[in-house]
């Protein structure tokens, strides 16, 4: 097991900091100021290749993890929010079209995808459903050719500005809870669907929408993977997404402990640099050993993913160690900087409450407990019945 990251990935990644440098921090305070993220971010971002997946001979072609984790970790580290809404069009929404899309969606809706000009999401969640994917009540009716949307989203990145949705919705209620949802591609412009931009204080400037379905028409030729495996799919989703938004965790951890390193290398109290203090070096130290084994985790879950062997456990773990270490680092972050980390334009103002909320995406931490310790049974213990 070697995670030595390759010459032309670290090439990538160097080229990719100073497109990040150049070409969208300058952008950020208007964005924020706006409290949005233009279509032109998502453009800009796929018109240079940035994200996880191209566009060849009519398919999809995955990019190497490792690439796409290193890239969301370095895009984090400026803004959590950017790196969530990059996250959302292509761990969930491009992820949901390579894994279950027919080869007419992807010949249909994969290049504009990859290019960043057909703006993707998942429609997933809602306020019945969060971690309980089994149990959201959309209904997906049966009708001539096809089928009716009708319920709500609660909680959809990109809802504000995506063109495309992968959506889960009840197709059989009366089957049981593992073959009841089914998994639709939907176009946003359909009349149909009101999109109602949710006011958040977190992942800024990225944005949060409820949609809501009213007799909505999906063709049977937009369903997604098989009728009835709509959880089976979605969860699928999420496992592969977790490893990117542990990325994008880990890059929010980082970030902040960036700052304040800096901030105690300035920072004098009693004549003495800050981290001249012992206390505070041995924090850094720690802090630093956390993040590095998050890190180790997530390289491990990429390199098991490229080489199509199972990683949710080591996905579920790197999530968990990584939102660990983001939650303390960034409060720790801000508390050096004392009373102006609560001013809102401050650098280091965001961290804390981005790291929480990277706690709530694709599984809490007690959902990533239970998930370990439901694989540590079955491959270490695999004598004890769960």
């Amino acid at each position: 097991m070697d995670f030595r990251i390759p010459q032309h990935i670290e090439a990538d990644l160097t080229e990719f900091k100073l497109f990040l440098k150049e070409r969208l921090i300058p952008e950020v305070p208007t964005w924020l100021k706006r409290n949005a993220l233009p279509s032109a971010f998502f453009q800009l971002m796929g018109r240079q290749r940035w994200y996880g997946f191209t566009y060849e001979k009519k398919s999809l072609v995955k990019l190497p993890a490792i690439r796409e984790a290193l890239i969301t970790e370095a895009l984090a580290r400026v803004s959590p929010g950017m790196a969530v809404a990059a996250l959302a069009h292509v761990d969930l929404g491009l992820m949901g079209l390579y894994l279950y899309g027919t080869d007419d969606h992807k010949a249909r809706f994969g290049k504009s995808a990859v290019d960043g000009e057909t703006i993707m999401c998942i429609g997933n969640t809602e306020n019945i459903a969060g971690s309980d994917v089994a149990g959201i009540g959309m209904s997906a009716t049966r009708a001539d050719g096809g089928w009716v949307l009708n319920g709500s989203k609660a909680y959809v990145t990109n809802g504000s500005v995506a063109d495309l949705a992968v959506v889960t919705a009840v197709s059989d209620p009366k089957a049981s809870r593992s073959d009841r949802l089914s998994m639709f591609l939907v176009a946003l412009s359909h009349p149909g669907i009101r999109r109602t931009k949710l006011n958040k204080g977190v992942w800024l400037p990225s944005d949060l929408t409820r949609l809501q379905f009213t007799d909505v028409f999906v063709p049977d030729a937009d369903i997604m993977g098989h009728l009835g495996h709509g959880l089976q799919q979605v969860l699928d989703i999420f496992t592969h997404s977790r490893v990117s938004i542990s990325a994008l965790t880990l890059g929010t951890a980082a970030g902040a402990f960036d700052m304040a390193v800096h901030r105690s290398s300035k920072r004098k109290m009693f004549g003495s640099r800050l981290m001249d203090f012992q206390s505070k070096a041995f924090e850094m130290a720690d802090y630093y050993a956390r993040m590095e084994a998050a890190r180790l985790m997530i390289y491990s879950a990429c390199e098991s993913m490229d080489k199509g062997l199972d990683f949710g456990l080591q996905a579920s773990m790197a999530k968990y160690l990584s939102v660990d270490i983001a939650r303390t680092v960034s409060t720790w972050a801000a508390d050096l900087f004392g009373a102006a980390s609560v001013i809102q334009d401050h650098p280091i103002h965001k961290f804390p409450m981005d790291a929480w909320a990277a706690s709530l995406g694709e599984g809490t931490q007690d959902v990533q407990k239970l998930v370990i310790f439901r694989q540590m049974l079955k491959q270490a213990f695999p004598e004890i019945k769960a």
